[in-house]
């Protein structure tokens, strides 16, 4: 039976729960009245209104002072849905929203698929469809990953299923979504990207333009062609399962495009008239922004103010020093390509002519291929321009290939025959990139960014990597003796490698840090051998920061050339390798940002706190290499200053002299180290003082090529690099390289064996840095009666067994064939490896006669500087720019052998 209070309190609870629900009838009504009307501008308009006008957004140094602004300029261009060709559409379904044509503007499988990936950590897909992500678009903020914002999509969703035809919803998405640094729409990317509308766009371009919708900033073809590349293969084979194409079709048109694909291009930006000073650090610094603020900001209309690390002084000095540089050497090559043809054209050509003529050889005649390549220039110059404006005027398209296919020619032509230029410095404490030039000149049409993109072969500046990991090995010191001589060695395949110096002179027994300090090669090979390729490639890798397996096997080549920097690196990460030397070892993480703030000065944006937390979160791994690997490096760099390859640019190490406010003198010290590639490719010097690093390069974007045999790393870098270190230094106070308390012993030993002196040692003595317990135990058995120079009580695998040296044998090594290229998203550089660099002159480098530790060198101890150019040189440059060498560079016998 029912109590009475308890049959009273029955309607009550049912009063309750009515009251309950009607209110929240009523206030779901309410919203869906305020949603319904929200919508009303996606029925009554078509261009969705602005809330804030836009405002251009401002690129700071690290002092406040301006260096350019971003404003409002978007490439976009509509198209219509029925003119563009029906494989576009058929890419966009197959690769967005397979089911678009069926849906309500959602699909419950998307979801799930979404939700169980986020929970599970891997990425299964996205879950919006096309309408969703043109809902998002227009009325959500997609960087928003949240509930709130996927209701917010949906609900957009909806309406735009409910007002717009499939078609329509279509069309607005082709023309409005972000493809780009600038570029929105299918259109404007189309145009962008491949240089054609994409109503002319193949089946492999739709594919790619697919794919680049997905990230604009991480799948684009021009900065990433390797990801494009792949992806859009995997869409055209989903297109081939579907039904939209087959097999023939995708893989021709696949092949076409990549065949074709030029990987020297750089992607460009909507703004190019913008006043700029520094635009290819604010190139870098766009870009880097646009991976940050993508789907959330735009950078052209929100106003940003963009706090960076660039010093505007810095880099004035860096671009004044740069472009005489880059001057002086086409005025070098120029000069030295000329020569070459003025003997070939006296010597050469009619020797050729005599065999040719004496044996029949019709080809042989240098007439008849001076008149081929005569009308070759003709045609590529005058004739050419011709045909592709009539091609253009009358729509001739197979004439308008022909023509491409001439202008793409000269512009390789072009680009051998070139010199180029990268400069990049860094901070060591801090990782801020201070100044940073990407070329010759920054334009709408050159805006590779070398220092940052180029994948270079550092030649003999790869060495001190090989030297650090020796180090630790410690098979090898600073005083380890090592034989310089012709010597064989065989590669993993059975391949024969012989490596030879710089001008074919051999030292015979010499001390490692005299052997890095006149950059020979032989030594570097041997104790690559010694200390095995694993922990060389490993400290290589750690110190550019390659850390990946797969990058790491694709980047170092396990042949013996690897010694000599056979590599593909880009000058930022060696300037970064470098650092790290300086910075006692610890990483030192480029960057160009420390925060951006809103129009309402907000900061939204802090890559350098973030930085910072996660170098903290690192702990121990900060440390790339120990303090103490990290200061004997320093010394053998400081050596290279003071003895070696950059003596005559920094006056022995002395050149960043100052004076103090009291009339004083003080030096900041300099480490650094040369590079040369084969045949004169590359010139590199790379350096560092207790404040800042800087590398320089100079080169040609297509190898094939020789700067000359006068533009080593020696002599067309390193004045550039000595003058811009000086300016950039002046006012800042003494300094020195930081030392462990630990961990290390000097040590002098004779400078002839390396061992402990003894009173017969009379070639001179030099201390040097040891890691505790590899100093010297033993004293010098080479002086005295019964010595000479032995392999015994050394490393036996740093002596192995010499052979006769025929200078006769072709010592070439196909590198091109052996390695398969370099770099993943560049063309294979082709056959080169590094020439070590000629000490300052000509003479083999003495030893000193006394102690390098706090006593001066004798000026008869070091090699005799010879004068510099010629009188009547044309190729000396004015007194106004980049100083001439102090001592001329013999011209070398041979280059390394590969």
């Amino acid at each position: 039976m029912v109590s009475t209070e308890h049959a009273g309190k029955r309607p009550r609870v049912f009063l309750v729960v009515v009251y309950v629900s009607l209110g929240l009838l009523l206030l779901a009504g309410i919203g869906a009245g305020v949603a319904i009307a929200a919508t009303v501008n996606t029925i009554n308009i078509e261009n969705y209104s602005e809330l804030d006008p836009a405002l251009p957004s401002r690129i700071l140094d690290s002092k406040g002072r301006l260096i350019t602004e971003f404003y409002s300029e978007e490439k976009r261009e509509l198209v219509a849905l029925k003119e563009l060709p029906r494989h576009l559409v058929d890419a966009l379904i197959t690769r967005e929203d397979d089911s678009f044509w069926t849906h309500r503007g959602f699909t419950v499988k998307s979801i799930l698929r979404a939700v169980v990936g986020r929970l599970i950590g891997r990425n299964l897909g996205g879950g919006s469809t096309i309408t969703q992500q043109l809902a998002g678009t227009l009325y959500a903020d997609r960087s928003d990953i949240s509930l709130k914002r996927k209701l917010v999509e949906l609900w957009w969703a909806f309406q735009l299923e409910r007002r717009y035809s499939k078609e329509e919803i279509l069309e607005l998405y082709l023309n409005r979504m972000a493809m780009g640094p600038g570029v929105y729409g299918f259109e404007a990317a189309s145009k962008f990207y491949f240089g054609h509308s994409a109503r002319e766009a193949t089946l492999a371009e739709s594919a790619i333009l697919v794919v680049t919708l997905s990230s604009p900033y991480s799948y684009n073809p021009i900065d990433f062609p390797n990801r494009s590349r792949d992806r859009s293969r995997a869409v055209l084979s989903a297109m081939v399962e579907a039904g939209y194409a087959t097999e023939a079709e995708a893989q021709a048109s696949f092949d076409d495009y990549w065949d074709n694909f030029d990987y020297t291009r750089a992607s460009t930006s909507a703004f190019f008239s913008r006043a700029d000073e520094a635009p290819w650090f604010s190139e870098y610094v766009h870009r880097n922004l646009g991976e940050l603020l993508y789907g959330s900001i735009d950078l052209y209309k929100d106003g940003l103010t963009v706090h960076t690390t660039l010093d505007l002084d810095f880099q004035k000095a860096a671009d004044r020093y740069m472009k005489r540089g880059i001057e002086l050497a086409n005025r070098e090559f120029l000069a030295s390509s000329s020569l070459r043809l003025r003997e070939a054209d006296s010597f050469y050509v009619p020797l050729v002519e005599l065999v040719g003529l004496s044996f029949g050889f019709s080809e042989w005649f240098a007439g008849e291929t001076e008149i081929r390549s005569r009308a070759l220039d003709y045609y590529n110059h005058r004739v050419n321009p011709v045909i592709d404006a009539a091609a253009l005027l009358f729509g001739v398209s197979e004439l308008k290939r022909a023509t491409d296919a001439s202008y793409s020619e000269l512009n390789k032509e072009v680009e051998k025959g070139t010199v180029e230029g990268a400069l990049v410095t860094l901070e060591i404490d801090t990782g801020h990139i201070k100044a940073l030039v990407g070329g010759s000149k920054y334009t709408q049409a050159s805006q590779y960014i070398r220092a940052t993109q180029a994948k270079l072969m550092p030649g003999s500046s790869f060495k001190p990597f090989l030297y650090s990991a020796a180090l630790d090995s410690r098979k090898s010191t600073m005083a380890t003796l090592i034989y310089d001589e012709p010597v064989v060695f065989y590669n993993a395949d059975g391949s024969e490698y012989i490596p030879r110096n710089y001008s074919g002179t051999y030292y015979g027994p010499i001390l490692l840090w005299r052997a890095l300090a006149l950059s020979l090669n032989i030594p570097a090979v041997r104790t690559l051998d010694a200390v095995g390729f694993d922990p060389v490639i490993d400290r290589a890798g750690a110190l550019l920061g390659i850390t990946d397996p797969a990058v790491k096997r694709q980047t170092f080549p396990r042949y013996y050339p690897l010694a000599l920097g056979v590599i593909g690196v880009t000058p930022l990460q060696m300037t970064r390798a470098y650092s790290i030397f300086g910075n006692q070892g610890r990483a030192v993480d480029p960057i160009a940002i420390t925060y951006v703030e809103d129009r309402e000065g907000r900061i939204i944006l802090e890559p350098e706190k973030d930085l910072r937390a996660d170098q903290k979160r690192r702990g121990d791994d900060i440390q790339v290499v120990s303090p103490q690997n990290a200061a004997i490096m320093t010394d053998l760099l400081s050596m290279v200053t003071a003895y070696g390859t950059l003596r005559g640019a920094t006056d022995k190490g002395q050149y960043l002299t100052y004076k103090n406010p009291e009339g004083g003198e003080y030096t900041i010290p300099l480490a650094g180290k040369t590079g040369t590639t084969q045949n004169w490719e590359d010139a590199w010097v790379i350096g560092y003082s207790p404040y800042l690093a800087t590398a320089t390069w100079f080169g040609f974007d297509r190898r094939g090529n020789s700067l000359g045999v006068a533009q080593t790393g020696e002599t067309i870098a390193r004045y550039v690099w000595a003058d811009y270190m000086k300016e950039i230094h002046e006012g800042l106070p003494p300094r020195s390289f930081a030392k462990p308390q630990t961990g290390l012993v000097r040590a002098t030993v004779c400078a002839s064996s390396g061992l402990l002196p003894t009173e017969a040692c009379t070639d001179g003595l030099v201390t040097l840095s040891f890691l505790a317990g590899t100093q010297p135990d033993r004293f010098c058995d080479v002086h005295g009666e019964g010595g000479g120079f032995t392999p015994s009580g050394m490393s036996p695998t740093l002596f192995p067994p010499t052979i006769d040296f025929d200078s006769d044998i072709d010592l070439g090594l196909d590198l091109e064939a052996l390695l398969g290229g370099l770099g993943s998203d560049t063309p294979s550089p082709g056959t080169s490896t590094d020439s070590g660099e000629a000490p300052d002159s000509g003479t083999p480098l003495p030893a000193p006669s006394e102690s390098l530790e706090g006593a001066p060198v004798p000026e008869e101890a070091l090699p005799p500087e010879e004068e510099g150019p010629p009188p009547g040189d044309e190729t000396a440059p004015p007194e106004d720019e980049v100083a001439p060498p102090e001592e001329a560079v013999p011209p070398p016998e041979d280059e390394t052998a590969p």
